[in-house]
């Protein structure tokens, strides 16, 4: 019989099996029941959704297998919220209880279950809240995923008992090295066992990435409802929008490219930015200062913002350039730039945090130093590649195949599973 080649569809659906039946053969041994809380509603966490949505796919991952899984919220915003709702509808359509953290119900599923996942740092505060008594019985089954990197989250009321947990699980090891110094000099505690797993591209998103014909009809829509011909070179900034996520300083330099292709007279197509991840219903002070300037230097007709959504890939599919501007320490992954490289586009991201262990600078993008003196490094590196065609395909191909090569949805499951496994053995053995 033939061998089916490693990059084939078939290859990779064998080994997704593989690992599912592994994972399958290590919670048959136990009750099969996950636990997972998260704060993806803690004010101070939403709405950047990269947390939750992790989460989820996590979830949908353990009742493939036949786990039990419930998700336990701790904090639901006031109102209907379009993002929350469809996160919750999500994972009720697949199996996924839905439970309030304030209830017996989940203090209940707790005390009973085989593993529990905490999901950001912020959760770490809700342990003593929600379990009170019962805590020391259910932190040696804890498995605590951190995607934090601002110093904001090294609060001792949060992380006070993550010595004692089962293990933890980052997503770069630039933030892992970060939280086990910050741990031991700031609040004098040592971190659990930390694995650090690099984040995967799941196969939907992989499908449209790889569809010509998808994302030609995607860039067509997306691009009429901006208002921005095909021809135009359209750069975009995908992130919740705040300080730390750094619109404004894209924005600066956005507009410092527009003066820099004025002044040097260069022939280039007509020049966009978008910001994804908009939201004027809050009406921060942060978003009416992004507007703001947009209106102070009249370029309204250059600047296009979008509302906050989950569904990212049609304008991954629109746009020509990812800004991943993180600020501060960065990202402690920024799962949107490996999605960015799996639709072929070229990043422009801050030297700093989980970029940096993505972006191969030079090859499939340019990095720029975070802060005010990153503004114009940033803006000469978007006139490179409004001007270079040639080299924005190049670098996408690029990073198109570095993903292929390293994050995968299976590359992840397989980190995962090996965490997973360590945890549960760790445990059973307390």
């Amino acid at each position: 019989m033939a061998k089916h080649p490693m990059g084939s569809p078939t290859f990779h659906s064998q080994k997704k099996k593989r690992w599912l039946l592994l994972l399958l053969a290590m919670l048959s041994i136990s009750t099969a029941v996950a636990f997972i809380i998260t704060a993806a509603y803690d004010s101070s966490c939403y709405p950047a959704v990269g947390g939750p949505l992790l989460l989820m796919e996590l979830a949908f991952l353990l009742r493939g297998v036949g786990a039990e899984v419930c998700w336990i919220t701790v904090q639901k915003p006031l109102g209907k919220d379009e993002v929350i709702y469809s996160l919750e509808n999500k994972m009720l359509d697949r199996g996924v209880q839905v439970l309030s953290a304030k209830g017996k119900d989940s203090m209940d599923t707790a005390i009973k279950a085989d593993l529990i996942v905490l999901n950001t740092a912020v959760s770490g505060k809700w342990l003593d809240a929600v379990l009170n008594k019962d805590v020391p019985r259910v932190l040696p089954k804890v498995l605590w995923w951190i995607h934090e990197m601002r110093g904001h989250y090294f609060r001792l009321d949060y992380v006070k008992h993550l010595p004692m947990v089962a293990g933890s699980m980052i997503d770069s090891f630039v933030t892992a090295e970060y939280w086990k110094n910050r741990t031991q000099e700031r609040l004098k505690i040592r971190m659990p066992k930390t694995h650090i797993v690099h984040l995967g591209n799941s196969k939907e998103l992989m499908d449209v990435a790889e569809n010509s014909v998808a994302k030609r009809v995607l860039r067509e829509h997306v691009r009429e409802s901006l208002g921005v011909r095909n021809e135009d070179i359209l750069f975009a900034a995908i992130n919740s929008v705040s300080r730390g996520k750094g619109q404004d300083l894209f924005l600066r330099s956005f507009y410092e490219s527009l003066q820099l292709v004025q002044e040097k007279k260069l022939k280039v197509p007509s020049i966009h930015a978008v910001i994804i991840g908009s939201d004027m219903s809050v009406q921060t002070k942060f978003e009416t200062e992004l507007r703001d300037f947009v209106a102070q230097k009249k370029i309204q007709h250059r600047i296009h913002f979008v509302n906050k959504t989950l569904t990212v890939a049609p304008y991954l599919a629109a746009i020509d350039v990812l800004v991943q501007n993180s600020q501060g320490r960065g990202e402690c992954f920024g799962r949107i730039t490996i999605k960015a490289m799996a639709f072929q586009l070229p990043v422009l991201g801050t030297s700093a945090g989980g970029t940096a262990e993505i972006v191969v600078n030079g090859s499939t993008g340019f990095l720029h130093p975070a802060g005010k003196q990153g503004v114009s490094p940033l803006a000469r590196n978007m006139v490179k590649l409004a001007t270079h065609v040639e080299r924005r395909l190049t670098m996408g191909k690029r990073g198109y195949e570095r993903v292929k090569q390293m994050f995968m949805e299976h590359h992840m499951a397989d980190r995962i599973v090996n965490v997973l496994k360590e945890v549960l053995h760790k445990s059973t053995l307390r």
